[in-house]
Protein backbone atom coordinates (compact mmCIF):
# COMPACT_ATOMS: atom_id res chain seq x y z
CA UNK A 1 0.00 0.00 0.00
CA UNK A 2 1.62 3.30 -1.19
CA UNK A 3 1.52 6.24 1.65
CA UNK A 4 -1.71 8.24 2.16
CA UNK A 5 -2.19 10.62 4.35
CA UNK A 6 -2.38 9.43 8.03
CA UNK A 7 -6.50 9.74 9.28
CA UNK A 8 -6.73 11.97 12.55
CA UNK A 9 -6.38 10.86 15.72
CA UNK A 10 -8.73 11.32 18.95
CA UNK A 11 -7.06 10.50 22.33
CA UNK A 12 -8.36 10.16 26.10
CA UNK A 13 -11.56 8.87 25.46
CA UNK A 14 -12.78 6.12 27.07
CA UNK A 15 -16.03 4.23 26.01
CA UNK A 16 -18.31 6.18 27.64
CA UNK A 17 -16.92 9.82 26.38
CA UNK A 18 -18.49 9.71 22.70
CA UNK A 19 -19.80 13.28 21.89
CA UNK A 20 -22.65 13.92 19.46
CA UNK A 21 -19.89 16.60 17.57
CA UNK A 22 -18.06 12.92 17.07
CA UNK A 23 -20.88 10.58 16.69
CA UNK A 24 -22.09 12.80 13.28
CA UNK A 25 -18.90 13.91 12.12
CA UNK A 26 -18.23 13.97 8.17
CA UNK A 27 -14.86 13.21 8.14
CA UNK A 28 -12.84 9.63 10.20
CA UNK A 29 -11.70 9.65 13.11
CA UNK A 30 -9.16 6.99 15.11
CA UNK A 31 -10.38 6.98 18.68
CA UNK A 32 -7.34 5.71 20.52
CA UNK A 33 -7.79 3.16 23.35
CA UNK A 34 -11.30 3.96 23.07
CA UNK A 35 -12.09 0.60 24.33
CA UNK A 36 -9.01 -0.26 26.04
CA UNK A 37 -11.13 -1.19 29.43
CA UNK A 38 -12.77 -4.01 27.90
CA UNK A 39 -12.33 -7.15 29.06
CA UNK A 40 -12.35 -8.80 25.35
CA UNK A 41 -9.22 -6.15 25.18
CA UNK A 42 -7.30 -7.02 28.28
CA UNK A 43 -7.44 -10.73 27.24
CA UNK A 44 -6.69 -10.59 23.43
CA UNK A 45 -3.87 -8.12 24.75
CA UNK A 46 -2.74 -11.11 27.46
CA UNK A 47 -2.36 -13.60 24.51
CA UNK A 48 -4.04 -14.80 21.52
CA UNK A 49 -5.30 -18.37 23.92
CA UNK A 50 -6.82 -16.14 26.34
CA UNK A 51 -8.54 -13.81 23.54
CA UNK A 52 -9.84 -16.85 21.93
CA UNK A 53 -11.05 -18.10 25.80
CA UNK A 54 -12.95 -15.05 26.58
CA UNK A 55 -14.90 -15.54 23.57
CA UNK A 56 -15.22 -18.67 24.24
CA UNK A 57 -16.90 -17.95 27.60
CA UNK A 58 -19.74 -16.31 26.11
CA UNK A 59 -20.45 -19.12 23.37
CA UNK A 60 -23.84 -20.78 23.55
CA UNK A 61 -23.67 -23.11 20.78
CA UNK A 62 -24.66 -20.42 17.98
CA UNK A 63 -24.33 -21.15 14.36
CA UNK A 64 -22.34 -18.78 12.28
CA UNK A 65 -21.93 -17.86 8.86
CA UNK A 66 -18.26 -17.59 7.55
CA UNK A 67 -16.33 -17.30 4.53
CA UNK A 68 -13.37 -19.86 3.79
CA UNK A 69 -10.55 -18.91 0.99
CA UNK A 70 -7.90 -20.53 0.01
CA UNK A 71 -4.43 -20.05 0.63
CA UNK A 72 -3.19 -18.72 -2.62
CA UNK A 73 -6.14 -15.81 -2.40
CA UNK A 74 -3.60 -14.62 0.22
CA UNK A 75 -6.54 -13.74 2.52
CA UNK A 76 -8.43 -11.61 0.07
CA UNK A 77 -12.50 -12.00 -0.71
CA UNK A 78 -12.46 -11.68 -4.31
CA UNK A 79 -14.11 -12.67 -7.17
CA UNK A 80 -12.72 -15.44 -9.66
CA UNK A 81 -10.94 -14.18 -12.46
CA UNK A 82 -13.72 -13.71 -15.23
CA UNK A 83 -16.21 -12.17 -12.13
CA UNK A 84 -18.46 -14.97 -12.59
CA UNK A 85 -18.43 -15.60 -9.58
CA UNK A 86 -15.86 -15.67 -6.17
CA UNK A 87 -13.02 -17.06 -4.66
CA UNK A 88 -14.17 -18.22 -1.54
CA UNK A 89 -16.55 -20.65 -0.18
CA UNK A 90 -19.76 -19.78 2.18
CA UNK A 91 -20.41 -22.30 4.86
CA UNK A 92 -22.48 -22.32 8.09
CA UNK A 93 -21.06 -24.04 10.82
CA UNK A 94 -20.96 -23.83 14.72
CA UNK A 95 -18.82 -20.62 16.46
CA UNK A 96 -17.12 -22.80 18.10
CA UNK A 97 -15.98 -25.04 14.89
CA UNK A 98 -14.75 -21.76 13.47
CA UNK A 99 -12.69 -21.09 16.39
CA UNK A 100 -10.86 -23.79 16.27
CA UNK A 101 -10.34 -23.59 12.34
CA UNK A 102 -8.28 -20.24 13.46
CA UNK A 103 -6.53 -21.41 16.22
CA UNK A 104 -5.08 -24.69 14.62
CA UNK A 105 -4.28 -22.82 11.23
CA UNK A 106 -2.24 -19.75 13.70
CA UNK A 107 1.39 -21.04 13.26
CA UNK A 108 1.10 -21.68 8.79
CA UNK A 109 2.48 -19.26 7.23
CA UNK A 110 0.51 -18.92 4.43
CA UNK A 111 -3.15 -20.73 5.96
CA UNK A 112 -6.37 -21.12 4.10
CA UNK A 113 -8.49 -17.61 5.12
CA UNK A 114 -11.34 -18.13 7.87
CA UNK A 115 -13.15 -15.61 8.54
CA UNK A 116 -16.94 -14.93 10.41
CA UNK A 117 -18.40 -11.37 8.68
CA UNK A 118 -21.08 -8.75 10.46
CA UNK A 119 -22.84 -11.75 12.90
CA UNK A 120 -24.87 -10.25 15.83
CA UNK A 121 -23.17 -10.30 18.87
CA UNK A 122 -26.40 -10.63 20.79
CA UNK A 123 -27.10 -13.65 19.15
CA UNK A 124 -23.89 -15.82 18.82
CA UNK A 125 -22.41 -14.33 22.36
CA UNK A 126 -24.60 -13.80 24.64
CA UNK A 127 -23.75 -11.37 27.55
CA UNK A 128 -20.69 -10.42 25.72
CA UNK A 129 -21.84 -6.50 25.53
CA UNK A 130 -22.60 -6.16 29.45
CA UNK A 131 -18.99 -5.52 29.58
CA UNK A 132 -17.84 -4.76 26.31
CA UNK A 133 -19.58 -2.47 24.67
CA UNK A 134 -19.98 1.71 24.14
CA UNK A 135 -22.41 4.13 25.33
CA UNK A 136 -23.68 5.51 21.94
CA UNK A 137 -26.23 8.25 23.09
CA UNK A 138 -29.25 6.13 22.89
CA UNK A 139 -28.43 5.57 19.36
CA UNK A 140 -30.55 2.46 18.18
CA UNK A 141 -27.28 0.55 16.62
CA UNK A 142 -26.95 -2.86 15.50
CA UNK A 143 -23.86 -4.60 17.10
CA UNK A 144 -22.06 -7.01 15.18
CA UNK A 145 -18.82 -9.21 15.80
CA UNK A 146 -16.33 -10.17 12.97
CA UNK A 147 -13.62 -12.53 13.50
CA UNK A 148 -10.47 -14.48 11.32
CA UNK A 149 -7.81 -14.57 10.64
CA UNK A 150 -5.33 -12.56 8.24
CA UNK A 151 -7.60 -10.84 5.78
CA UNK A 152 -8.71 -8.64 3.47
CA UNK A 153 -11.62 -7.13 2.48
CA UNK A 154 -12.31 -4.86 -0.53
CA UNK A 155 -13.30 -1.63 -0.50
CA UNK A 156 -17.06 -0.60 0.04
CA UNK A 157 -19.27 2.21 1.56
CA UNK A 158 -22.27 1.22 3.87
CA UNK A 159 -24.95 3.45 3.93
CA UNK A 160 -25.12 3.67 8.19
CA UNK A 161 -22.24 6.00 10.18
CA UNK A 162 -19.93 3.09 11.66
CA UNK A 163 -17.64 3.16 14.78
CA UNK A 164 -15.15 -0.31 14.42
CA UNK A 165 -13.54 -1.24 17.77
CA UNK A 166 -10.69 -3.60 17.24
CA UNK A 167 -10.92 -5.64 20.40
CA UNK A 168 -7.75 -8.57 18.96
CA UNK A 169 -5.06 -8.57 16.19
CA UNK A 170 -4.12 -5.54 13.94
CA UNK A 171 -5.84 -4.20 11.28
CA UNK A 172 -5.29 -1.37 9.22
CA UNK A 173 -7.80 0.98 7.28
CA UNK A 174 -7.75 2.81 4.35
CA UNK A 175 -10.42 5.48 3.57
CA UNK A 176 -11.70 7.21 0.20
CA UNK A 177 -13.66 10.05 0.06
CA UNK A 178 -17.51 9.35 -1.67
CA UNK A 179 -16.88 11.56 -4.41
CA UNK A 180 -13.61 9.01 -5.75
CA UNK A 181 -16.32 6.70 -6.48
CA UNK A 182 -15.03 7.17 -10.14
CA UNK A 183 -11.44 6.89 -9.73
CA UNK A 184 -11.84 3.35 -7.84
CA UNK A 185 -13.10 1.07 -10.33
CA UNK A 186 -16.21 -0.48 -8.83
CA UNK A 187 -17.34 -3.70 -9.78
CA UNK A 188 -21.34 -4.96 -10.46
CA UNK A 189 -23.62 -3.60 -8.21
CA UNK A 190 -26.12 -6.66 -7.83
CA UNK A 191 -23.55 -9.31 -7.94
CA UNK A 192 -21.47 -8.92 -4.64
CA UNK A 193 -18.88 -11.10 -2.52
CA UNK A 194 -21.13 -9.59 0.75
CA UNK A 195 -23.83 -7.47 -0.33
CA UNK A 196 -22.27 -4.19 -1.23
CA UNK A 197 -20.24 -3.08 -4.01
CA UNK A 198 -16.73 -3.25 -4.17
CA UNK A 199 -13.61 -1.86 -5.89
CA UNK A 200 -11.82 -4.15 -8.41
CA UNK A 201 -8.52 -2.58 -7.73
CA UNK A 202 -5.86 -4.94 -5.57
CA UNK A 203 -4.89 -1.99 -2.68
CA UNK A 204 -1.93 -3.90 -1.34
CA UNK A 205 -0.30 -4.18 -4.72
CA UNK A 206 -2.49 -2.42 -7.19
CA UNK A 207 -2.16 -2.49 -11.01
CA UNK A 208 -2.01 0.98 -12.06
CA UNK A 209 -2.12 0.42 -15.88
CA UNK A 210 -4.95 -1.63 -15.05
CA UNK A 211 -6.67 1.05 -13.28
CA UNK A 212 -4.85 4.05 -13.76
CA UNK A 213 -7.28 6.68 -11.77
CA UNK A 214 -6.76 4.69 -8.67
CA UNK A 215 -3.72 7.25 -8.71
CA UNK A 216 -5.96 9.81 -8.15
CA UNK A 217 -7.99 8.08 -5.35
CA UNK A 218 -4.73 7.23 -3.24
CA UNK A 219 -4.51 10.91 -3.19
CA UNK A 220 -7.13 11.45 -1.35
CA UNK A 221 -6.77 8.40 0.74
CA UNK A 222 -6.75 8.71 4.59
CA UNK A 223 -5.32 5.40 6.68
CA UNK A 224 -4.33 3.93 9.90
CA UNK A 225 -3.51 0.98 11.62
CA UNK A 226 -5.23 -0.07 14.81
CA UNK A 227 -4.64 -2.43 17.59
CA UNK A 228 -6.46 -3.76 20.51
CA UNK A 229 -8.48 -1.83 22.16
CA UNK A 230 -8.84 1.32 19.42
CA UNK A 231 -11.56 2.38 17.33
CA UNK A 232 -12.19 4.20 14.15
CA UNK A 233 -15.33 6.17 13.09
CA UNK A 234 -16.22 5.87 9.49
CA UNK A 235 -18.97 8.34 8.38
CA UNK A 236 -21.68 7.44 6.06
CA UNK A 237 -20.58 6.38 1.94
CA UNK A 238 -16.71 6.54 3.02
CA UNK A 239 -15.30 3.68 1.38
CA UNK A 240 -13.12 1.66 3.48
CA UNK A 241 -10.28 -1.49 2.78
CA UNK A 242 -9.82 -3.25 5.62
CA UNK A 243 -6.85 -5.85 6.41
CA UNK A 244 -6.40 -7.88 9.04
CA UNK A 245 -2.80 -8.09 10.01
CA UNK A 246 -2.54 -11.26 12.43
CA UNK A 247 -3.40 -15.24 13.11
CA UNK A 248 -6.47 -13.89 15.56
CA UNK A 249 -8.26 -10.98 14.93
CA UNK A 250 -11.58 -10.00 16.56
CA UNK A 251 -13.67 -6.49 15.91
CA UNK A 252 -16.85 -5.06 16.90
CA UNK A 253 -18.67 -2.32 14.96
CA UNK A 254 -21.85 -0.43 15.46
CA UNK A 255 -24.09 0.98 12.80
CA UNK A 256 -26.37 3.62 13.08
CA UNK A 257 -28.58 5.96 10.73
CA UNK A 258 -29.13 9.76 10.94
CA UNK A 259 -32.46 8.80 9.42
CA UNK A 260 -35.63 8.07 10.51
CA UNK A 261 -36.34 3.84 10.02
CA UNK A 262 -38.96 4.52 7.54
CA UNK A 263 -36.95 5.93 5.03
CA UNK A 264 -35.74 3.11 2.62
CA UNK A 265 -32.10 2.64 1.73
CA UNK A 266 -31.40 5.19 -1.45
CA UNK A 267 -30.12 2.20 -2.96
CA UNK A 268 -33.49 1.37 -4.09
CA UNK A 269 -34.02 4.69 -5.65
CA UNK A 270 -30.49 3.95 -7.73
CA UNK A 271 -32.05 0.59 -8.71
CA UNK A 272 -35.35 2.25 -10.15
CA UNK A 273 -33.37 5.23 -11.75
CA UNK A 274 -31.19 1.88 -14.02
CA UNK A 275 -34.99 0.83 -14.86
CA UNK A 276 -36.63 4.17 -15.49
CA UNK A 277 -33.66 6.35 -16.53
CA UNK A 278 -30.64 5.30 -17.22
CA UNK A 279 -31.07 4.47 -21.15
CA UNK A 280 -33.33 7.47 -21.91
CA UNK A 281 -32.13 9.80 -24.50
CA UNK A 282 -29.50 11.99 -22.96
CA UNK A 283 -32.02 14.99 -23.60
CA UNK A 284 -34.23 13.27 -21.33
CA UNK A 285 -31.58 12.46 -19.32
CA UNK A 286 -30.74 15.93 -18.49
CA UNK A 287 -33.95 16.87 -18.09
CA UNK A 288 -34.43 13.97 -15.36
CA UNK A 289 -30.97 15.49 -14.21
CA UNK A 290 -32.60 18.75 -13.36
CA UNK A 291 -35.50 17.89 -12.25
CA UNK A 292 -33.49 15.58 -8.91
CA UNK A 293 -31.49 18.58 -8.48
CA UNK A 294 -34.74 20.69 -7.76
CA UNK A 295 -36.99 18.47 -5.78
CA UNK A 296 -34.28 16.46 -4.24
CA UNK A 297 -30.31 17.47 -4.28
CA UNK A 298 -31.14 20.78 -3.75
CA UNK A 299 -34.24 20.86 -2.08
CA UNK A 300 -34.89 23.77 0.38
CA UNK A 301 -37.78 25.68 2.25
CA UNK A 302 -38.34 27.43 -1.24
CA UNK A 303 -39.07 24.73 -3.01
CA UNK A 304 -42.46 23.96 -2.48
CA UNK A 305 -43.16 27.54 -0.75
CA UNK A 306 -45.73 28.79 -3.23
CA UNK A 307 -47.96 25.81 -2.71
CA UNK A 308 -50.44 25.51 0.13
CA UNK A 309 -49.24 23.70 2.98
CA UNK A 310 -52.16 21.09 3.19
CA UNK A 311 -51.94 20.68 -0.87
CA UNK A 312 -48.20 19.61 -0.98
CA UNK A 313 -48.52 15.93 -0.72
CA UNK A 314 -45.20 14.64 -1.48
CA UNK A 315 -43.52 17.93 -1.31
CA UNK A 316 -43.89 18.30 2.51
CA UNK A 317 -41.51 16.87 5.24
CA UNK A 318 -41.69 12.69 5.19
CA UNK A 319 -43.38 11.02 8.23
CA UNK A 320 -44.13 7.10 8.62
CA UNK A 321 -47.25 7.56 7.50
CA UNK A 322 -46.22 9.44 4.28
CA UNK A 323 -43.98 6.89 3.43
CA UNK A 324 -46.23 3.94 4.03
CA UNK A 325 -48.37 6.11 1.39
CA UNK A 326 -45.43 6.58 -0.97
CA UNK A 327 -44.20 2.65 -0.61
CA UNK A 328 -48.27 1.40 -1.19
CA UNK A 329 -48.37 3.48 -4.57
CA UNK A 330 -44.93 2.51 -5.38
CA UNK A 331 -45.86 -1.51 -5.14
CA UNK A 332 -49.07 -0.47 -6.87
CA UNK A 333 -47.39 1.13 -9.81
CA UNK A 334 -44.76 -1.52 -10.23
CA UNK A 335 -47.22 -4.64 -9.91
CA UNK A 336 -49.33 -3.65 -12.74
Amino acid sequence: MPDVMPIREVHGLGANDLSDEILTATQPLVLRGLAAGWPMVRAALASDREGDAYLRSHYRDATVGAMLGAPEAGGRFFYNDDLSGFNFQPVYAKLNGVLDEIEAKAAMATPPTVYVGSTSIDTCLPGFREHNDLNLGGRDALASIWIGNRTRIAAHYDLPDNIAVVAAGHRRFTLFPPEQLKNLYIGPLDFTPAGQAISLVDMVAPDFGKHPRYAEALRHAQSAELGPGDAIFIPSMWWHHIEALDAFNVLVNYWWRQSPDYMDTPTNALMMAFLTMRDLPAAQRKAWQEIFRHYIFEADDDTAAHIPPAARSVLSPLSADGARGLRAQLLKKMNR
